[in-house]
């Protein structure tokens, strides 16, 4: 029986990552859950089985239910009756199989019903989703708002709330409207004070809100009146029980068709602030977006594996001029091309997400002790890194899902434009991947400042000092070479001090980042496991030097006087 998670053996590869272990010690706070919850573990070993165990489960799931399910879903999709969404017939089954196999609330602690997974786990349960039905993935993996609910919110809220999730009630993120898409300092639905019933009254419009008549929404409003900027916007917390919401219309998009997304009114509904007001935007939306944005690149990696999968299946079977078109040239260097982007743009998701539960870890501790001053220089640290990385680990993750896509209909040929092929469906699913929860250009826009201050030129530097197997040495250098070729570049844009060139040339400094980086980590994971990774850091490093050496000679041949030639 297919599992998704026991047949590709590279997921369990970074499982089994070293820096795991203090992920792992950090999350389980040294194991005193032990002795108050039975399935809680007692050490790291006893913790990496548990994980193990859950994401075999994860695999089975979405490999027996989801999957076959997912041509169903797209045909069906959600459909409108009097005000609410409901579902195609075949996600409730996908709900019903996910909540009965305890996958809800999992990043959640013991006390409110969790399993205390930490991200890195929780990202290879959502990419082993995704790669089943990438729509079902966005219902699921909204699961992980609760996270900034625990953050933010009060003991009360949490005791309120986080059970309901950890049993399976769904989530969503309500941020943004009509006139506020990109830019949330535009909205402008009303947060007004209910002294009499001692809550707040939400009124107004929300629009393209995936998944948007759930069980429990983080809203944000405007609280403040007379403002107009984000310094006005506070998070609120809205129970579908409370009433107040309705969906006004289901959007018919080009993919993701079990995934719905809804146009909300707001009228007079019941809600809580979640934390402080005026902190909606500048601090809550921000540690949501960060989370959905490793969720995606999480969704990214899983489509981006399953297109690989039904490319290179469709390969070893078709035959064409007497041959089977895996023997081709061209359909090869396509499918190595494929899982040297899927492999290299998996490592840079766990490695984001390491970072990211260090960091929230040693947070979650913090609430309950004060840190050492070398804890309080580790939890500055590794925010730094996942800040830095949580940007091009979504922006390239799902940019490489819609390339591998459209390389899966490639290799299928005319088969891969009929509909009855899974193949144009990944195409279409993984379209919306480099628009939502930020677009690629945002992304950049995020990432560019640890460019230009020399933040990621730092961290390359450092992981270049890394020992690598004596048969990738070579490739190394050559990664060495580039960074050589990166850094002038850099110094190039920054040196010609203008603000519109700098902006015009960011995309293809983020690209070399992303690509040396990558570069990097497949060498470490194959040096580690050749056998699963050799062949990809031989493709993916002679790819990132036929980019990076393209991309430094467009920046060394530009001047701020070219710009003229690209305006419209």
């Amino acid at each position: 029986m297919a599992n998704y998670y026991t047949d590709h053996p590279e997921i369990g590869f970074h499982l089994n990552h070293p820096e795991m272990r203090k992920v792992v010690d950090l999350r389980e706070k040294n194991y005193e859950d032990k002795d108050k919850f039975d399935y809680a573990p007692v050490d790291f070993d006893d913790a990496i089985e548990n994980y193990r165990r859950i994401l075999e489960i994860t695999g089975d799931v979405a490999a027996n239910v989801i999957e076959p399910n997912s041509e169903s879903v797209d045909l069906e999709g959600p459909h409108l009756e009097n005000g609410r969404m409901i579902y195609a017939s075949k996600t409730v089954e996908n709900i019903d199989a996910t909540r009965k196999a305890g996958l809800w609330g999992v990043s959640m602690p013991r006390r409110y019903g969790g399993l205390n997974l930490p991200n890195a786990v929780f990202s290879m349960l959502s990419e082993l989703i995704s790669a089943a039905d990438a729509g079902f993935q966005n219902i699921w993996s909204l699961q992980s708002c609760i996270d900034t609910l625990y953050e933010f919110g009060s003991e009360e809220q949490r005791q309120a709330f986080i059970p309901r999730v950890c049993q399976g009630e769904s989530m969503s993120m309500d941020l943004t409207e009509p006139d506020a898409g990109s830019d949330l300092q535009r909205v402008m639905l009303r947060a007004t004070r209910d002294e009499e019933n001692d809550c707040w009254r939400l009124n107004g419009v929300k629009r393209f809100i995936t998944n948007g008549d759930s069980d429990i929404h983080l809203v944000l409003a405007r609280s403040e009146e007379g403002t107009t900027d984000g310094r006005g916007l506070s998070m609120f917390i809205y129970d579908k029980r409370d009433g107040g919401v309705d969906v006004r219309h289901i959007e018919h998009k080009l993919g993701i068709h079990g995934s719905p997304t809804c146009e909300l009114t707001y009228k007079n509904a019941k809600a809580q602030l979640c934390g402080s007001t005026r902190m909606g935007l500048i601090k809550y939306v921000m540690a949501l977006m960060n989370g959905a944005r490793l969720g995606i690149a999480a969704q990214s990696v899983g489509l981006s594996q399953e297109a690989y999968n039904e490319a290179l299946s469709y390969a070893q079977d078709r035959q064409q001029f007497g041959q089977k078109i895996v023997n081709f040239p061209a359909v090869y260097d396509m499918l190595s091309r494929m899982k040297a982007k899927l492999d290299a743009g998996r490592s840079l998701l766990y490695q984001t997400a390491r970072y990211v539960d260090i960091y929230k870890c040693l947070e979650d501790i913090q609430r309950d002790r004060t840190l050492t001053p070398e804890e309080r220089a580790e939890m500055k640290k590794y925010q730094r890194l996942a800040d830095a990385f949580t940007p091009v680990a979504k922006g390239m993750n799902s940019e490489y899902a819609n390339q591998n896509a459209y390389d899966a209909v490639s290799v299928h040929g005319g088969s891969g434009f009929i509909m009855e092929y899974k193949s144009q469906r990944l195409m279409r699913d993984a379209r919306i991947f480099s628009i939502y929860e930020g677009t690629t250009q945002l992304q950049v826009v995020a990432a560019v400042r640890y460019i230009t201050n020399g933040t990621y030129l730092t961290i390359i530097r450092e992981m270049l000092e890394r020992e690598v197997s004596e048969e990738l040495r070579p490739l190394q250098a050559r990664v060495a070479a580039m960074v050589d070729s990166y850094e002038q570049s850099i110094n190039s844009v920054k040196e010609a001090a203008n603000g519109e060139l700098h902006d015009f040339l960011a995309r293809r400094l983020y690209d070399m980042t992303a690509e040396i980086i990558m570069s990097l980590l497949i060498l470490d994971d194959a040096t580690r496991a050749p056998k699963l990774f050799a062949k990809s850091a031989n493709v993916y490093v002679r790819m990132a030097e036929e980019n990076v050496a393209g991309k430094a000679a467009y920046i060394k041949n530009f001047v701020a006087d070219d710009l003229a030639a690209f305006r419209a």
